[in-house]
């Protein structure tokens, strides 16, 4: 197969962990004959300092033209002064809306062997095992706003969200709950939020199609309560956008780290392969704290591109290549600093990219 990837690197330790998800992909590609072709741009902070704008239209134009989009990170305290016009962020929102890229898949499965990384007990977290779909393109992120002038200190950001948007995403929770164990976790706060009143009814509505899935509902600040004290009890959980921003960086701490957790945002426009079009990137942010020093975790943008071949490229094998090569180093004890334990081999972000490509 021959595919072209767009490689958005971005910002802080962005470059560092493509660079090894990149190494990685070359393998796969090496040893199931495959070429994959590579197409940089820029994104982000990165794409402010040299183009003056978060998100360049020649980068939305390569990004529709290819197979499949990876994502180091963005952002910075570098161009998060209040008074910006731009920031790095609107870039990353902007591209998901261009792309139409509504389901964000955020896999989470704790590694029996970082166990003891996580702060929860083992006797919590034994078993765990979700998949979270977070609605991507509607919400507050996207509704009107407000923000006060310098003189002014009242900003307001809206909610909003219309059936369609909601059965969408629905549809995909179902479909893969459907080929998991067929329980779905839909989190809202219809307590309170008229939107998430709207989000019940519709997620009701759309699941009478798929009687053989249990659904249940549960309030957004039960379900932060729950992922610490039942986090093996879900199987795939739905939410809309800000919720599950939230809930997925709080999910990440049973894998031990953010580092450990990668993603997928898929929408309904097709590549060349007649494949869902989607943009691949670990959950974590740019860690402009530790960039340059080499001790980033490559291992949730090494395990995205396994979603990318699975997902927009068809490879299952090929994704079972990279996930089973992961589970192999950390079998042999190899961590990167943020999962390193008594025991363990803490190794440098190369290293670990090098010892992961090394098992494929």
């Amino acid at each position: 197969m021959e595919a072209s990837i767009v490689v958005l690197a971005g910002d802080g330790i962005g470059p560092e962990v493509t660079d090894e998800a990149k190494k990685v992909l070359d393998v796969v590609a090496q040893k199931f004959g495959h070429t994959f072709t590579y197409n940089h741009q820029l994104m982000g902070g990165c794409a402010i300092d040299k183009l003056g704008t978060s998100l360049p239209d020649e980068t939305v134009a390569a990004c529709l033209q290819a197979d499949a989009v990876l994502l180091g990170a963005v952002g910075g305290p570098q161009w998060d002064l209040p008074t910006a016009a731009d920031r790095p962020e609107r870039g990353l929102l902007a591209l998901r809306k261009a792309l139409n890229l509504f389901a964000n898949l955020r896999p989470v499965k704790l590694h029996p062997q970082l166990i003891r990384a996580s702060a929860i007990k083992e006797s919590v977290l034994e078993g765990t095992d979700m998949l979270v779909i977070r609605e991507l393109t509607g919400g507050a992120y996207f509704g009107p706003r407000q923000e006060a002038g310098e003189a002014g200190y009242e900003a307001y950001d809206t909610m909003i969200y219309t059936r369609p948007e909601i059965e969408r995403v629905v549809r995909v929770a179902a479909e893969a709950a459907r080929g998991r164990r067929k329980k779905l976790t839909s989190v809202d706060k219809a307590n309170v939020l008229a939107s998430s009143r709207l989000w019940r009814r519709v997620t009701v509505e759309v699941m009478q199609e798929y009687p053989d899935v249990e659904l249940e509902h549960v309030l957004v600040d039960a379900m932060a309560m729950h992922l610490i004290r039942r986090p093996a009890t879900f199987d795939v959980v739905v939410s809309e956008n800000l919720f599950g921003d939230i809930l997925t960086d709080e999910a990440s701490m049973l894998a031990g780290s953010m580092g450990m957790l990668p993603s997928a945002s898929l929408g309904d426009k097709l590549n060349a392969h007649d494949l869902p079009l989607g943009l691949y990137e670990p959950i974590h942010g740019s860690a402009p704290d530790i960039a340059g020093k080499g001790i980033a975790n490559p291992l949730a943008t090494i395990l995205s591109t396994a979603m990318l071949l699975r997902h927009s490229l068809g490879l299952e094998a090929e994704a079972l290549a990279i996930e089973g090569a992961v589970d192999q180093v950390l079998n042999q004890g190899v961590r990167t600093a943020d999962i390193s334990d008594t025991g363990s081999e803490t190794v440098a972000t190369s290293v670990m990219g090098d010892l992961v490509a090394r098992h494929i």
